[in-house]
């Protein structure tokens, strides 16, 4: 599992090469010219208010198939009603078994930001994002360099999108390129897939004040998790494995929404 990162990565790259080839950039843009997709910003929802992140994911390299049958449709409406700030979706289909269809479903089925949750390598993906309708993108601070997190982020706003940069350690801190609109922290271990909800705070520690709405990422399974993070200045929880292996995920993620709100209402 230590090189599941490089691997992913590696089949990116022919990935993205090959989509250039069926779909080009000047494609793409003309697409997103004659979009009328809504613009909505999670970093304002987060500064209003703490809020839950609510992902749809089918699979992972690390748990497997958690939810192949999964419906987005009914789910993610289902996480827009129950009151999640945002929603996050899975577009890579070779690991995490997402389908084609996925997000746009998942777009016409929310008016809540929406995070496509992909591995970006290539500003080509950033120009599909805005395409397929997208608020927000993810930049992993672990497989970019600063110069290429500032292009990106700056394409991204650009096209008028949203910026998650993810950090996993303290070491990455410097890949920041102060242009970001929210700062996530993954608390998964990308060597041994370990996870350690006390690395949010690590790192949030190392980063010092910033007014950049922080995100705890991967992991969360509790409210006093979250509760705890909370204390520490974290605006936002991207939970989706806790809530896709329940029977009921909607009601599940309601449950926990809800006692979220009892927290933040004390």
């Amino acid at each position: 599992m230590a090189d599941i990162l490089q691997q992913i990565i590696a089949s990116k790259l022919i990935e993205v090469r090959e989509a250039k080839i069926v779909t080009s950039i000047a494609s793409l843009e003309d697409k997103i010219s004659l979009s009328e997709y809504p613009s909505f910003s999670m970093e304002k929802a987060l500064q209003e208010q703490p809020g839950i992140i609510a992902e749809f994911k089918r699979a992972s390299p690390s748990k497997g198939v958690i939810r192949s049958m999964a419906k987005p449709a009914e789910i993610v409406k289902g996480y827009d009603v129950g009151g999640a700030v945002a929603i996050s979706v899975l577009t890579d289909t070779t690991y995490f078994k997402a389908e084609p269809q996925d997000f746009t479903i998942a777009r016409q089925s929310t008016q809540k930001p929406l995070l496509r949750k992909e591995f970006i390598i290539d500003e080509y993906q950033i120009y599909e994002s805005k395409a397929m309708g997208a608020n927000l993108i993810l930049l992993i601070a672990a497989v970019l360099s600063k110069q290429e997190i500032k292009q990106f982020t700056r394409l991204a706003h650009k096209l008028r999108l949203e910026v998650l940069i993810e950090l996993h350690s303290s070491d990455e801190i410097g890949k920041l390129c102060g242009e970001e609109d929210v700062i996530g922290v993954n608390n998964r271990n990308l060597k041994t897939f370990e996870v350690d909800i006390n690395q949010s705070i690590k790192v949030k520690n190392q980063l010092g004040a910033t007014n950049t709405p922080l995100v705890s990422e991967s992991g969360l399974s509790s409210i006093t998790e979250v509760e705890q993070l909370l204390s520490e200045g974290f605006r936002g929880f991207l939970m989706g494995e806790y809530f896709m292996k329940q029977e009921q995920p909607v009601n599940a993620f309601a449950d926990f929404n809800n006692a979220l709100y009892q927290l933040i209402k004390q």
